[in-house]
């Protein structure tokens, strides 16, 4: 069940449309539906459509803005980065990226087709991502690779990101998880 907040903005806001992925501004005292809150963005409804806002412009919100990405839920490892440890962090950090418009992070969405992780010196790896999106003219593709790439980039270890959009195979819904069709109704 979805619960849905309308606030009116107290400041104007930095917006990516959605789905189109454009730049934009929502101007102060706009009133705006919050209909997601996930990986540390919002996702809002107003008279012009849908939009992303960061959590670093909550506060036009009325909530309390994130100073940085939000940490990852495995704890560091203690001593040499080993791959295999990296490995099992890249995977629960990719699982804080959402899709503006689906309650459900991309991993999870089987929108990773491939993670490898090359060692560039010690204590230091490369991630190279394969990632696809659920429609190939979707215009959010930068904005989800952005955030791949920054979510990656705040791990101990990984030093260096390359996203890639690919496209085949084309996604489709079996490639969800079975707790991401449960999560959707879709099982």
């Amino acid at each position: 069940m979805h619960s849905y907040e309308t606030v009116t903005l107290t400041r104007d806001v930095d917006a990516t449309r959605i789905p189109s992925g454009d730049k934009g501004f929502i101007p102060k005292d706009t009133e705006v539906t919050i209909t997601q809150v996930l990986g540390g963005t919002y996702t809002v409804q107003f008279i012009g459509g849908l939009a992303r806002i960061e959590g670093k412009d909550a506060d036009a919100l009325g909530k309390t803005p994130e100073a940085a990405p939000a940490p990852i839920a495995t704890p560091a490892p203690v001593g040499p980065v080993t791959k295999e440890s990296l490995s099992a962090q890249v995977w629960t950090q990719l699982r804080t990226c959402y899709d503006p418009e689906i309650p459900v992070n991309i991993a999870d969405l089987g929108l990773i087709y491939n993670c490898d992780l090359t060692e560039l010196g010690v204590n230091s790896y490369k991630a190279d991502v394969k990632m696809t999106l659920t429609a190939p003219g979707c215009g959010m593709g930068p904005v989800l690779v952005q955030d791949v790439q920054n979510k990656l980039l705040c791990l101990e270890g990984i030093d260096d990101v390359a996203v890639e959009l690919v496209w085949d195979p084309p996604w489709n819904q079996g490639m969800m998880t079975e707790a991401a069709k449960l999560q959707l109704g879709l099982m």
